[in-house]
């Protein structure tokens, strides 16, 4: 009587109980969930035409198309891992994962198919298809119905302790660690956001957070789960996302905070505003209060936040919102909002701990580490035991954020323990000082880090990009920061610059700010 808990079983549901609806819009292109499950039942037989076996490694190289979209369901079909891959990589970064993982077959789309040949010709025993008509679409020409359907048989047969992705974290000063998700992890994922991201049969999602961020944080198969109706969007560009939401009735997004910076500062942007309910949800970095104020005024949508790693799912918390707190004024639901919010339904245990593992105190004051242990957090880092051991240590996966816990039981990020700025013994929390700059008018965008010092070991440095056609002074911020911050606090130098160096999922990359300030 057990069947595995896998998010194939979601889809096959899908694919048996919403035959008829449309399941996927790209570009021109619609199909419908039977349309949809024939197409990854046949490529997961094409899969198995090729050799491959069990538990091997999939990679996938490609935008946001359907063709992506289908490989996520397809290649755990197989009995295969996807190993999904950043668009924004360097060469050496896809040959170090494609060699890591041990991937044996690597299917790209036609944007990045010289990237991917390339790559191939340095790693022994990599194949490349292309994700097109000539490709894969050729491939699964030749499978025939049955063997397509037969494929759908072995979502039965997976053990749910094994891995259905290795995603690789974006590596900083070393190299990218392989996060091994397993079904299970990822069906319970999965669970999470459609509960608390209110999934729904009438819904259409839009594709803004890349696929390859992890399983664009469960969303391939989660929108599935519920036969609503996924929107690609190969790539973020302000008037197509607003052409989109309009014309497809997109009543839900995810991406990072940055996203919806590109989307406020459009020149499409001024008097558009959605016809239908949008939740928009963020994370992977702490949105400021300034920006969510903004983006429910000036756009019209309902921002939530979202919080975790690619390590824990991802989805671990969010920021329930009571009704009671719909009459606060908009600066401080904008304020509530922004903190990370509670555990989410089956994340297991969360807490925000000292380092003796004890939780602090519910006062909004003492800084702990945010630490978890729970069913969706990782089975560990592919080949590398020493980390996996250091990560979970004395029981709990440590996410290295560190964070305040207030009396009502919501978690609020302060900063990563990395991004902490010690100066003169003061800790210095570099998101603290980046909300006070976003209330400025004239900021669009803000980062901020510790620069060395001779006489206090280090002190805020902020870069800063300033919204078209506004302008500001390095002194006027400062002060600025000054009047809102205690004093040791405000940034002692602003950089302005034309943008902030960022992941290709929208997280600015403060290592590369450091290291041009010498830190």
């Amino acid at each position: 009587m057990r069947t595995p808990l896998t998010p194939l079983q979601f889809v096959r549901r899908a694919v048996d109980v919403y035959a008829d609806r449309v399941a996927v819009v790209d570009g021109a292109g619609r199909f419908t969930y039977a349309q949809f499950g024939q197409r990854c039942g046949q490529l997961a037989a094409a899969l198995r035409t090729l050799g491959l076996a069990a538990g091997d490694r999939v990679a996938v190289l490609a935008p946001n198309t359907h063709r992506a979209l289908e490989v996520y369901t397809a290649v755990p079909l197989a009995g295969c891992v996807v190993v999904p891959l950043n668009t924004r990589l360097r060469e050496a970064d896809y040959e170090y994962i494609l060699r890591h993982s041990g991937t044996r077959l690597l299917l790209a789309d036609p944007s990045f198919s010289e990237v991917a040949e390339s790559v191939a010709r340095r790693v022994e025993g990599l194949r490349v298809v292309r994700l097109d008509a000539e490709g894969s679409d050729a491939l699964m020409a030749e499978v025939s119905g049955a063997a397509a359907r037969a494929a759908w048989h072995r979502a039965e047969e997976v053990d749910e302790h094994a891995p259905i992705t290795l995603n690789y974290t974006s590596g900083t000063t070393a190299h990218p660690k392989g996060v091994v998700l397993t079904h299970r992890n990822a069906a319970l994922n999965v669970l999470n956001v459609v509960v608390h991201g209110r999934l729904h049969l009438e819904d259409a999602y839009l594709h803004v957070l890349p696929m390859f961020h992890v399983n664009g944080w469960g969303a391939v198969w989660a929108v599935s789960a519920v036969g609503a109706r996924h929107v690609c969007l190969p790539k973020v560009d302000p008037p197509e996302v607003f052409r989109l939401v309009d014309r497809e009735g997109v009543t839900v997004a995810f991406s990072a905070p940055t996203v919806l910076v590109m989307l406020l500062n459009d020149p499409a942007a001024r008097g558009w505003k959605p016809r239908q309910s949008l939740r928009w949800y963020v994370g992977g970095a702490p949105p400021p209060a300034a920006l969510i104020a903004r983006a429910e005024g000036e756009l019209g949508i309902e921002v939530v936040h979202v919080y975790g790693l690619t390590e824990t799912g991802p989805w671990l918390t969010v920021c329930e919102w009571p009704r009671e707190w719909d009459s606060l004024p908009l600066e401080e639901r904008a304020a509530r909002k922004a903190r990370q919010g509670v555990g989410q339904l089956l994340c297991g245990e969360v807490a925000v701990v000292r380092e003796d593992l004890s939780p602090v105190a519910r006062d909004g004051r003492e800084v702990g580490e945010i630490v978890v242990r729970g069913p969706t957090v990782m089975d560990g880092y592919y080949q590398d035991p020493e980390a996996t051991a250091e990560a979970f240590r004395g029981g709990w996966f440590h996410t290295g954020d560190l964070a305040v816990v207030h009396p009502d039981g919501y978690l609020q990020i302060v900063d990563r323990k990395k991004d902490i700025i010690i100066s003169g013994g003061e800790n210095i929390s570099s998101v603290e000082v980046e909300a006070i700059l976003y209330q400025h008018p004239a900021v669009m965008e803000a980062a901020v880090v510790g620069v060395p010092d001779p006489k206090w070991g280090e002190v805020p440095k902020a870069f800063v990009v300033l919204r078209p056609g506004m302008q500001a002074t390095a002194d006027e911020l400062v002060a600025f920061c000054r009047d809102r911050l205690a004093h040791f606090k405000a940034p002692k130098a602003v950089e302005f610059v034309s943008e902030l160096p960022k992941t290709a999922t929208g997280k600015i990359q403060k290592f590369l700010l450091r290291a041009r300030s010498g830190a």
